[in-house]
């Protein structure tokens, strides 16, 4: 026994073009959400992780960072230096000077671990996203570049009121209001 053929529907000539002008018009009604981008900057969300800015005065040169990074795309230069002690009869303690501060922009891979593991808050994330290059060797970027970045890191967010104040801050204020309390009545006996 041969199978039926199925039942065969007979299609309008043209339909698929009018189908096709059909969603063309709808779609050219309706708001673009294309945005211009070099004309137009786009709205970032507030902690945007574009590329890494250092706050050169937190840094220690203790190299956490560069030991931990994956791709070993950070590099540190430094020197040592000898302070002179902070009281007479102290003795001169040694620090390390930072001398170069460079991050290799070709070989990061954005992982954020170097923020992270950094003990002093001297990497953060910055909203910066525009530091193409022609070259790649000019994606390694020194410590004035990644300086300049610092100033467009966001404030971080207000805390909730609601929220438990946090130890440190009720530590300082109850040691801040003895200050006050001993030092009052040592003015009311002047």
């Amino acid at each position: 026994m041969a199978e039926a053929a199925p039942p065969t529907r007979s299609r309008i000539p043209g339909s698929g073009l009018a189908k096709g002008l059909a969603v063309t018009l709808r779609t050219m009604t309706k708001k673009t959400v294309t945005e211009q981008y070099p004309d137009v900057q786009p709205d970032l969300p507030p902690r945007t992780r574009g590329v890494i800015g250092l706050f050169e005065e937190n840094c220690t040169v203790c190299m956490l960072c560069a030991r931990e990074c994956p791709d070993w795309c950070i590099y540190i230069d430094s020197h040592k230096e000898t302070v002179p002690p902070a009281a007479p009869g102290g003795r001169e303690r040694s620090r390390n000077v930072l001398d170069r501060f460079a991050i290799d922009f070709s070989l990061c891979m954005y992982c954020g671990i170097c923020i992270e593991v950094c003990p002093f808050d001297a990497l953060f994330w910055s909203p910066e996203f525009e530091y193409a290059e022609t070259d790649i060797r000019d994606l390694t970027h020194e410590r004035d570049k990644l300086r300049e970045w610092m100033w467009t890191v966001p404030a971080p967010p207000a805390l909730d009121p609601a929220a438990e104040e946090p130890k440190e801050i009720a530590a300082a204020r109850k040691t801040a209001e003895k200050l006050a309390a001993q030092a009052e009545p040592q003015e009311g006996d002047s």
